[in-house]
């Protein structure tokens, strides 16, 4: 266990600061499910396709809440995408629960659960405290959700489709804004949490 073992707090922790409950954490973990859900169903124009705040989402939670946290987070969103909710991108529109779940996006999701256990990690670690640290922890989330999210993807549809044209492609002028964008917000919030005496 001690490879896992947290050593530096997270943001959510030098926030609220004092002793850490399961109250605290339930709050923090169905605030976050909520932002979620807001964030799949923003569509934010961009070039060339739309795109929503969903993996930005994903990405800045994980890494503000930790590993063991954002899992939870994450884990309950998905849990209320699976009991039928219209919580993911598309609902109601394109299905609801599981089977929505098993179509042709649903590596991306469990692809969320991953990436935010991954950058979660990695933010022990003080990785989300300077711009490019958060730039790399960023960069390898959205690879791990773009991963699983094309394997399965590849999988459903089959490998003699286009599959990188229908599920990369697109998306990676958004996913690299969404990358910057987080790698400025990080360590911008670190800054001020660190100049206020009451938060160190």
């Amino acid at each position: 266990m001690s490879a896992i073992t947290p050593t530096r707090p997270t943001l959510s922790l030098a926030l609220w600061r004092g002793e850490t409950t399961m109250a605290r954490n339930v709050v923090l973990a169905i605030a976050g499910a909520l932002a979620l859900w807001v964030s799949a169903k923003i569509q934010v124009p961009f070039y060339p396709v739309p795109m929503t705040m969903q993996t930005f989402g994903v990405l800045v939670i994980g890494m503000a809440f930790g590993w063991r946290l954002g899992a939870a987070t994450v884990a309950l969103y998905l849990a209320q995408g699976a009991i039928g909710l219209p919580v993911f991108a598309g609902t109601p529109a394109k299905g609801l629960g599981l089977a929505y779940m098993a179509g042709s996006t649903g590596g991306y999701l469990l692809g969320f659960l991953m990436a935010a256990i991954t950058v979660g990690w990695l933010a022990h670690r003080g990785w989300d405290r300077k711009v490019w640290s958060t730039l790399a922890a960023m960069s390898l989330g959205t690879a791990i959700i773009f991963g699983f999210g094309l394997a399965w993807l590849g999988a459903v549809i089959g490998w003699d489709k286009p599959v990188l044209e229908l599920g990369l492609y697109p998306f990676l002028p958004g996913a690299a804004f969404k990358i910057a964008l987080a790698a400025a917000v990080l360590p911008l919030a670190w800054r001020v949490v660190n100049r206020d005496p009451a938060k160190r």
